[in-house]
């Protein structure tokens, strides 16, 4: 089975929603101005998706985590620290100002892309993860991608 779950989709497409309104609020001046108002400046801009990408970052380190508890001896344990990598990168690497921190994120999500390959080569992630995780991915780049070049 190939396609994706349609709760998996949705959910998915559902977690792209503060990355999308980050990078609308930026483009937007006017929605920018209207969401700090309504929601505090920390909801709108770069501020939002920095903030929730490092989250996903997290989480994602824990999809992965789960996804080595179906392996075994080595290679469980490799899948163990391997999935431990995108959460230490969020803690270390994201912070500073919204440029650096977005550049630093983006290669966060870049790298996870290749650690969900890894894991799905291996057949430890669904046959079908790998198209959900490339339609994901290319979103958060595309959004992360507005504070990057401003």
């Amino acid at each position: 089975m190939n396609r994706i779950p349609a709760a998996a989709l949705l959910l998915g497409l559902a977690g792209l929603i503060p990355f999308l309104w980050g990078a609308a609020t930026e483009l937007v001046p006017e929605l920018g101005d209207w969401g700090a108002a309504m929601l505090g400046p920390r909801f709108v801009g770069p501020y939002v998706s920095l903030a929730y990408g490092t989250v996903i970052l997290a989480f994602m380190s824990g999809v992965l985590w789960g996804f080595a508890t179906k392996a075994d001896g080595t290679e469980a344990a490799r899948g163990y620290a391997l999935s431990t990598i995108p959460a230490l990168w969020a803690f270390f690497l994201v912070g500073g100002g919204p440029v650096s921190a977005a550049i630093f994120l983006a290669a966060g999500f870049l790298a996870l892309l290749a650690l969900d390959y890894a894991f799905w080569v291996q057949e430890l992630a669904p046959r079908w993860w790998m198209r959900l995780r490339v339609l994901l991915t290319a979103v958060v780049l595309a959004c992360l991608a507005v504070p990057i070049l401003g």
